[in-house]
């Protein structure tokens, strides 16, 4: 969790939050490939890429 306030501190301090939608979308992509690798939703999860 100091990862992500650290991170947080960064956009805000720089101005940066265009940053944010990148890195949720990264984070929701790889939780998706993690926790579909071994289920059933592994078909559709490649069908996608």
């Amino acid at each position: 969790m100091d990862i992500l306030k650290d991170l947080w501190l960064f956009m805000k301090e720089r101005k940066k939050f265009w940053l944010a939608p990148i890195i949720i979308v990264l984070l929701l992509l790889g939780v998706l490939i993690v926790f579909g690798s071994g289920s059933s939703l592994a078909p559709f999860i490649y069908s996608i890429f």
